[in-house]
């Protein structure tokens, strides 16, 4: 008897490599990424559990390290206020979002850390590295030209620079790569899991935490609302069509990573940039990545057309 393909095998975005260990089955065939927690029972009650210990992680994460680094601070550097040592405790902060949601995952659910990176059970970096050669030149692109408006600058300290740009190129990937793990791996997991039908599954997962991470950003801008609600739409859909967090972990890191290299080369102040984020005001320009983001979105879209959603072996 023959055996069907695997979605995985026709899927472009995806290579030979990137099937299932056949010693891990704790995902089940044929399951696309959000509802690997779906099953005959909705078990509302513990994905309530699962997104009140994820927020708790996100505050408690924040303030210890926040705690910490204030006392480095006061005690070795003699300074107050916002300095890069409150930045890295901040961006550690929420690195620590990986594990945490993978731990949250497996004690709730009895689902093993791995999936959470995608269905084969793994992280793909052939997808990585296939949307780093695709998709990330016109992202960066678009970031970039971003830049190019009004910036008020400061007066910065060679110490403070170089400390900075070694933050974000070592620590913000990780944080925005974290925030994927969060919404829209474990969050969104949960919430598709309430339905026992895949599409409202889908539709409740991809709105649900779209509005969550747009207000968790402090801002009701009606602008920058509007750009985070349809990034993390997008980064969702590319989840689910893809079958993991790789492209979203990607896009998400070239975009806080660029972003914050180009204020910290104009010398902006970047302190007041992420404690002043509610009384910010928006302009239509936000809108424009916020249109890139939907085209890449279509065209990862467009060829997965004939394969569909990748799903677990």
């Amino acid at each position: 008897m023959t055996t069907a393909p695997t979605t995985t095998a026709r899927t472009p975005w995806l290579g030979r490599d990137d099937t299932p260990r056949a010693a891990d089955r704790a995902v089940p065939r044929r399951v696309e990424y959000h509802r690997v927690f779906a099953g005959e029972k909705r078990r509302i009650l513990r994905g309530i559990l699962a997104i009140v210990l994820l927020a708790a992680g996100l505050i408690g994460f924040a303030v210890g390290l926040r705690d910490v680094a204030d006392f480095i601070d006061a005690e070795y550097l003699g300074r107050d206020g916002y300095t890069p040592v409150n930045f890295a405790a901040a961006m550690l902060g929420l690195g620590l979002l990986i594990p945490w949601s993978m731990v949250i995952q497996r004690v709730l659910y009895g689902v093993r850390a791995p999936s959470l990176h995608s269905v084969a059970q793994r992280f793909r970096f052939g997808m990585l590295g296939r949307g780093l050669l695709v998709l990330a030149p016109l992202w960066a692109l678009t970031v970039t030209l971003a830049l190019t408006g009004p910036v008020e600058r400061i007066a910065w300290t060679t110490i403070d620079l170089v400390a900075y740009l070694l933050i974000i190129v070592l620590l913000v990937p990780l944080a925005a790569a974290a925030e994927e793990y969060a919404y829209r791996g474990l969050m969104f997991r949960v919430i598709a899991g309430w339905t026992r039908n895949p599409t409202v599954g889908l539709v409740l997962g991809v709105v649900v935490t779209s509005v969550v991470f747009a207000v968790s950003h402090g801002t009701l801008d009606p602008y920058f609302l509007t750009w985070y609600v349809v990034l993390g739409a997008c980064l969702a859909i590319l989840v689910w069509r893809t079958g993991g967090i790789e492209l979203a972990v990607l896009l998400h890191a070239v975009l806080n990573t660029l972003a914050l290299l180009g204020a910290l080369v104009l010398h902006a102040d970047i302190p007041t940039l992420i404690n002043a984020r509610p009384e910010t005001q928006g302009s239509p320009v936000v809108l424009i990545p916020a249109a890139v983001i939907i085209v890449i979105t279509a065209g990862v879209w467009a060829s997965t057309r004939r394969s569909g959603a990748v799903t677990s072996a």
